[in-house]
């Protein structure tokens, strides 16, 4: 009896520590994370409103300058000027989801659709109303569905991409497919498309699960629980 309750004790000892690492790499993921989102958000919001304003401050300049006639140099200067704005706002936008907050995570999902749908047709489709998550957990859903849809416009030769969210009372869920070639995860989840999404879901205390099928097009399941803390998540907003 005292052996085998010394051989209890030594297990559950054993796993009392494996589940400390876990958590504690839990823990590195998140901070890694919450430091690249920082340093994101701070350069995004320097372009977005530094930067931007001040080109969209010379372009009205340019507007009510007297150019005595020139019409053809005033003209390439604005094209220029129009030119640097948009490419000053898409760098903000692609750094850091700047607006996410006020607008709303299916807003800026439409927005991110509306900006590719020259390139390949997407669609979202809600079911209920979809409830408000911390900024940090839409900003990672909103990372991983723009991840996905880079890796899908780079390798997968896909026409189609779906993106479904459906809230349940215990987790929300969201699945993005696509038509494409699919994948084999095994050779590819070392790449760092592959990590960088299971690294945003585990930050999240979130499950996933990738269905995919070679020629057939792949698949990504994402459960959030709706009820649980991300350790320090206010320092995102």
């Amino acid at each position: 009896m005292a052996y085998r309750t010394f051989i209890d004790r030594i297990i559950k000892e054993k796993n009392a520590q494996h589940e400390a690492e876990v958590q504690h790499q839990k823990n590195l993921v998140l901070e890694n994370i919450k430091a690249q989102e920082e340093e994101r958000k701070r350069i995004a919001v320097m372009i977005h409103d530094d930067i931007g304003n001040r080109l969209n401050i010379i372009s009205l300049w340019l507007n009510n300058l007297d150019t005595k006639g020139d019409e053809l140099i005033k003209k390439n200067i604005s094209g220029q000027m129009s030119a640097l704005i948009d490419s000053a706002r898409s760098i903000s936008h692609s750094l850091y989801p700047v607006n996410l907050e006020s607008v709303g995570l299916v807003l800026y999902i439409e927005e991110l659709i509306a900006n590719l749908s020259n390139r390949i047709n997407i669609s979202l489709t809600v079911n209920s109303k979809c409830p408000k998550k911390s900024i940090f957990v839409e900003v990672q859903l909103y990372r991983i569905i723009q991840e996905f849809t880079t890796n899908v416009l780079k390798h997968s030769e896909a026409t189609k991409i779906w993106i479904y969210i459906r809230d349940f009372p215990d987790s929300m869920a969201v699945i993005i497919s696509d038509n494409g070639q699919g994948f084999d995860y095994e050779k590819v989840k070392k790449g760092m498309g592959i990590k960088n999404i299971e690294s945003r879901i585990k930050s999240m205390n979130a499950s996933h699960k990738w269905k995919n099928v070679i020629n057939n097009g792949s698949r990504l399941i994402i459960k959030i629980p709706n009820h649980h803390e991300i350790p320090n998540q206010n320092s995102i907003n």
